[in-house]
């Protein structure tokens, strides 16, 4: 891939190797002792907040990149607070949230990248997914009985239609970022005692009761296999040009703070500027400038 379109994934403790060496059975949950402290995780919060808010004004008016935020998670680890807290600086006209639920009828007709594709971000803006192409290779994978309504072409759906699955998606990602789109994936990595406390939370305050539903605690009987699906997923696409950042998430104001803090850096190192305007544009300020005082 060409050097001059792609990024380099900024460096973290929870950066997913492309190696195929990623074990979710190692990977934290919970954050660590030094980093414990709630009032400092969102102090460090605001002050990536603030940052984001200024680079995401360059991003948009150097307007040759794209930012792609793709949030993956189990039920109640925090996806939604999570892109609010993080983007809550971030204008509103340079960036895009997009939730993935059920797929249409419409979706069903065409291939599993299609709905995704058709809310990617333009060039200057942010797009995030809440949920995303990844379902496909996560809860699909889970439920095969899922691929029944997508009327694909006959066939074995086993290892190898998988393998095929995660080559889509690392060959739709290698576009994107030659492209200049660039490409961050966080999964947060809530576990499962910490899953079931919020959803007994959900339960316990009526203004959390229209968080809860039935078929979250019936996929907790899925855990194990949720738990392997990522894991294969992981391995299979974090790359240099789309990586994965497996995030401790149960506790919310430290995985706000790693979030925003590897989306800043990684917008820091693009190396973007707001765009200079040309020699006959300038020749024309001084003249402009007289126009306006006279006004006055």
């Amino acid at each position: 891939m060409s050097a001059k379109n792609t990024f380099k994934a900024v460096e973290s403790p929870y950066l997913v190797a492309d190696d195929g060496s990623f074990k979710v059975g190692r990977a934290r949950t919970g954050p660590p002792k030094k980093h414990a402290d709630d009032d400092e995780n969102k102090a460090a919060l605001a002050k990536e907040v603030a940052r984001l808010e200024d680079l995401q004004h360059i991003l948009y008016a150097h307007d040759h990149r794209a930012v792609l935020l793709v949030f993956q998670a189990m039920d109640a680890a925090g996806k939604d607070s999570t892109i609010r807290a993080v983007l809550s600086g971030v204008d509103p006209a340079g960036c895009d949230v997009h939730a993935f639920k059920r797929p249409s009828p419409e979706d069903l007709d065409h291939d599993f990248l299609w709905r995704s594709a058709r809310r990617l971000p333009e060039r200057g803006r942010i797009g995030v997914f809440n949920r995303s192409y990844y379902e496909e290779v996560l809860a699909v994978k889970v439920h095969p009985d899922f691929l029944g309504p997508q009327r694909l072409p006959p066939g074995p759906r086993g290892h190898k239609f998988w393998e095929q699955r995660y080559e889509s998606i690392r060959d739709h990602e290698k576009h994107l970022a030659r492209s200049g789109t660039v490409v961050l994936k966080f999964w947060l990595n809530v576990s499962k005692e910490e899953q079931r406390q919020r959803f007994l939370a959900r339960l316990d305050e009526p203004e959390k009761n229209w968080k809860f539903e039935t078929a979250d605690v019936a996929e907790r009987a899925h855990w194990s296999a949720y738990m392997q699906a990522y894991e294969d997923a992981l391995n299979a696409t974090s790359r240099p040009w789309a990586p994965w950042y497996a995030i401790p998430a149960d506790s919310k104001p430290y995985m706000r703070a790693t979030v925003a803090d590897i989306i800043v850096r990684t917008l820091a190192s693009l190396g973007l500027e707001y765009p200079a305007p040309g020699k006959e544009a300038k020749a024309q300020f001084g003249a402009l400038r007289k126009q306006l005082e006279n006004e006055a």
